[in-house]
């Protein structure tokens, strides 16, 4: 073969590969339609669900610890972090990120300062009913919404939103995470009464 077919015959498989990539890659992880764009989304994607499996390993931890936790525990304190510098980010890009994480057995919410938007997560048992209190708690609070993700495994379920906040919007990121665990919460009670 000569070096031209060869040649050619890798960048159709590429294409091909990376078809295949975009097209299980949620369209929110890629901004563009080129290769890097594809590839960097796609391991946005990925850390996401490594940080799903981590937490789901160690809510099952804390389960097989506590086997019958209390549906009336309180919330943990909630906890101003900065996250961890991730390989893939800059020192300079993760100072400038602020997390707000409140966490209780009923679900672990995390909020996020990204840039000029709001990562809000929340990871639970699926309860019926609870991305439309999230949803509405956060147009109550003056956020918009931009993109929601859900991922479920088994009993589980993690909402992801990207929202802007907006002018109104007198929450701090802490209250964010402490307002959304309540209506976790406030549900949970409702449930078993």
């Amino acid at each position: 073969m000569s070096h031209i077919t060869v040649e050619r015959n890798r960048r159709r498989q590429m294409n091909e590969h990376l078809k295949v990539l975009r097209s299980l890659t949620p369209c929110f992880y890629i901004k563009r339609g080129d290769q890097a764009s594809i590839i960097g989304g796609a391991i946005e994607f990925i850390k996401e669900m490594q940080q799903l499996l981590h937490s789901l390993e160690t809510k099952k931890k804390r389960k097989s610890l506590s086997p019958s936790p209390s549906p009336s525990s309180r919330p943990s304190v909630l906890q101003l972090t900065s996250p961890p510098p991730l390989a893939s980010c800059s020192p300079f890009e993760a100072v400038k990120e602020l997390s707000a994480c409140c966490n209780s057995s009923v679900a672990d919410v995390e909020a996020k300062i990204s840039g000029s938007n709001v990562i809000l997560k929340t990871l639970s048992k699926s309860i019926p009913g609870q991305v439309v209190r999230i949803i509405s708690l956060l147009e109550r609070e003056a956020f918009e919404i931009l993109h929601l993700s859900i991922s479920s495994m088994e009993d589980t379920v993690l909402y992801s939103f990207v929202i802007k906040i907006g002018l109104q919007c007198k929450l701090s990121v802490e209250e964010l995470a402490f307002e959304v665990q309540q209506s976790f919460s406030q549900e949970l009670l409702a449930l078993t009464f």
